[in-house]
């Protein structure tokens, strides 16, 4: 493709490049590394400073150099606009500079369906992420319309998400508020209560077991990986989840290979037509037959 080249704000040059094509930084500075990226033409670190008015080149991948993938999907929703689909565990959101192939976007190619352009050559139609280990409902536009304004619904937090995780220990109260930054830390996140960004996410318990607690996680805000980190901060991570704490024999005996967490309800307006939407996603059989272990420890 032709390389798409704009007058640069004054900052690093990442953060610049990022803001103005709306991705995430690490795409921008993989790119940066392959030299996909060039100031007034030269090649320049993720670091370099810019005062403001170099000419940017950036030069991108388009949709149609990723592979489509003819892998089944399960679509719980759809009409012209936007559908909304059912992530697999394992499957991740997007391609990346590293991993073309095996995404949800390659088998939403290979499923034909049409993507918005807006969400950029590497995430079409992706107006919000999951996490790879996390399975469940997940929201695809179809067209940039939608896209924009699916994409304001979550700025206003106009879409209700519900997850179910089942984590270690007895929760004690039954609804409970998190709020605690968040922040990047190498590749995992922590929070930082004066550094970090607003992260809060609103807590019920379902079901109290001998040795776990299902609960439903509202997040309130859309941070990576902020259900996982707020649980684990909470001294309750989710089981299955080694990056924070919920490994070990707990989630072994369960038989689980990976969080338990799944996208279960979703609601919104659609913004094209004003209809109510909302949607359930049933627990995938390998978090079912977790559940039902733990409930034969017994209740609390």
């Amino acid at each position: 493709m032709s390389p798409e080249s704009f007058l640069a704000e004054p900052g690093r040059l990442d953060a610049v490049v990022a803001a103005h094509l709306r991705v995430p930084r690490a795409e921008v500075q993989r790119a940066i590394v392959q030299g996909a990226v060039v100031v007034d033409g030269r090649r320049r670190p993720k670091s370099f400073r810019l005062a403001g008015g170099e000419r940017v080149e950036v030069t991108r991948t388009s949709p149609a150099d990723l592979a489509p993938d003819p892998t089944p999907l399960t679509i719980l929703f759809e009409d012209q606009h936007l559908l909304v689909v059912s992530k697999p565990s394992g499957v991740v959101t997007h391609p990346t500079a590293s991993r073309r192939t095996g995404t949800l976007v390659n088998r939403l190619l290979g499923a034909g369906v049409p993507l918005a352009a807006a969400g950029g050559p590497d995430r079409p139609g992706i107006v919000h992420r999951l996490d790879v280990g996390t399975s469940g409902a997940m929201l695809v536009a179809k067209d940039d319309r939608t896209y924009q304004a699916l994409s304001d619904l979550f700025r206003r937090h106009a879409v209700d998400r519900a997850y179910l995780a089942l984590v270690r220990g007895r929760v004690g109260p039954e609804a409970s508020l998190v709020d605690a930054p968040l922040e990047r830390r190498h590749a995992r996140i922590g929070v930082a209560t004066a550094t970090g960004k607003e992260a809060s996410t609103e807590l019920l318990v379902r079901e109290r077991l001998r040795r776990a607690t299902l609960m439903e996680a509202r997040p309130r805000t859309g941070r990576t990986h902020q259900i996982r980190v707020h649980l684990s901060a909470i001294g309750h991570p989710v089981l299955g989840d080694r990056a924070y704490g919920g490994g070990g024999d707990d989630a072994q005996r369960l038989g689980l290979t990976r969080p338990f967490l799944h996208s279960w309800r979703v609601a919104f307006v659609h913004p094209m037509t004003s209809r109510h939407i909302e949607l359930e996603d049933p627990l995938p059989p390998d978090l079912t037959r977790a559940l039902d272990l733990a409930r034969a420890d017994g209740p609390a």
